[in-house]
């Protein structure tokens, strides 16, 4: 790859605790090979946020030697303990909090954070995504604070889309999120949360934003293999190639428009852990 572009590795929905142990690996070898110059991992790192899950994150994550931000899904607060959830809902981050919401400044090309999780809601669903005005207002300010002329990529972990009711909408505060990073003139959004990759251009009042979605590498897939994207920037052009072990290409692994329940099928003998009901507080776990 020519000097002056830069390679960037954007995975989500790793989901350790049913991790695809074949596709870890390959990405393990991938980012030790190509040395991307960072590589966002856009939430869901767990899939019931129990210690021994954490754990095996922290493990993979942490010896990627590569800069590394990541953003805090639904799957990763705490599920089944509430108090831990409502008072110290990242204390299972400890060992790689200094990745959390981590901006990361590239030659011309920022990676900038923006929350999308509650460690609650007043609606059922909490798994559901929801921009709240304090976390807009930190990556606004981010932005604004960039050097003129760098361009930015901000990382969510729900896409920043309406299904337009109250109770179907995907991210609550999504329109008025993209609305703002239109303003600004972000590079795109880079998400997960869908389990498959997508790469389409979201209408605002202030202009289109790019949302590029990154499927999973965990086993519980949807309608394409597990996969991460690779993304290049060359200072004008933003391109995005879905890498996946099954080699189908790019334009094949990418669905045409983001659903409006993004909920992953359940995997056969997995218990139904009710996502819109309160869970059980299990006893501390040391």
């Amino acid at each position: 790859m020519s000097s002056d572009r830069l390679r960037l590795f954007h995975l989500s929905d790793i989901h350790f605790g049913l991790e695809d142990r074949d596709a870890l690996a390959w990405v393990r070898d991938e980012i030790a090979a190509k040395r991307p110059a960072a590589v966002i991992i856009t939430g869901d790192h767990t899939m019931r946020a129990r210690h021994h899950e954490f754990a095996a994150a922290t493990r993979w994550i942490t010896a990627l030697d590569v800069p590394v931000t990541i953003s805090i899904g639904n799957h990763d607060m705490p599920y089944f303990n509430l108090i831990e959830r409502f008072f110290d809902p990242y204390k299972r981050f400890e060992g790689m909090k200094s990745l959390v919401e981590r901006e990361i400044d590239l030659p011309g090309l920022a990676i900038v954070p923006l929350k999308t999780v509650r460690r609650w809601q007043p609606r059922m669903n909490w798994s559901k995504g929801w921009v709240t005005a304090p976390a807009l207002a930190d990556c606004l300010d981010a932005l604004d604070r960039l050097p003129a002329g760098t361009r930015a990529l901000v990382a969510v972990h729900h896409p920043l889309r309406e299904a337009g009711t109250h109770g179907t909408a995907l991210t609550r505060g999504g329109e008025n999120a993209l609305r703002e990073l239109a303003r600004r003139g972000v590079l795109g959004v880079l998400s997960g949360h869908v389990h498959d990759a997508f790469d389409i251009a979201e209408p605002t009042s202030e202009g289109p934003v790019r949302m590029i979605g990154a499927g999973t590498l965990s086993e519980r897939t949807r309608s394409t293999p597990p996969s991460f994207n690779e993304l290049t920037w060359d200072g004008v052009q933003l391109e995005v190639a879905v890498r996946n072990l099954e080699g189908v290409p790019t334009p094949d692994m990418l669905i045409e428009d983001v659903p409006e329940d993004a909920t992953p099928p359940r995997t056969p003998g997995e218990p139904v852990a009710p996502v819109d009901r309160v869970p059980p507080v299990d006893p501390p776990v040391h």
